[in-house]
């Protein structure tokens, strides 16, 4: 799906606007977040260290947003007869996730975020710590140094891996 989903961007996007872009708009989305995007980087040929900033950039972009207005959207969303099965369907996944961050809160949100797994990142884990009420600094730190940990992880894929199997 991941890859499906990179795709239709570099074909919808690509030639119309610079591949950075492509890759800082990919880091921003639900699912794909950093991981697409250091995936798209490396597809796209983007120099490491420049990709590194772009994917981490793009995927804090949201997290502030998320922590702070998504409560009251999903309050609002809520009241609405069309969308209060998809509110409802989304907090209880969310939840579903919440066991270990709810124990651990701090650590358990930066290992919820920085271990990129399907299902887990800035996205699930700024939704996971509003339904929390984790305190709004210690949440945004916990994501910032998790996407740097899941950045750290997706390098080592994308790129190290690559070049060390080039060596052979």
């Amino acid at each position: 799906m991941m890859d499906t989903l990179i795709q239709w961007f570099g074909e919808v996007l690509g030639g119309v606007v610079p591949n950075e872009l492509i890759v800082f708009i990919i880091s921003m989305v639900p699912i794909l977040e950093l991981r697409g995007g250091m995936i798209a980087a490396r597809l796209f040929n983007i120099e490491y260290v420049r990709a590194a900033l772009i994917c981490m950039a793009g995927n804090l972009v949201p997290v502030p947003f998320v922590l702070w207005l998504i409560t009251p959207i999903f309050n609002w969303l809520k009241k609405t007869k069309l969308f209060r099965p998809l509110v409802e369907k989304l907090e209880a996944r969310a939840m579903g996730k919440s066991d270990k961050i709810q124990k651990a809160q701090f650590w358990g949100l930066l290992l919820f975020v920085g271990i990129p797994i399907p299902g887990t990142g800035a996205w699930m884990g700024s939704l996971i710590a509003s339904m929390l009420n984790i305190k709004f600094k210690k949440a945004l730190v916990a994501e910032v140094l998790g996407i740097i940990m899941a950045m750290c992880i997706m390098s080592i894929i994308t790129y190290v891996i690559p070049w060390l199997v080039s060596l052979i």
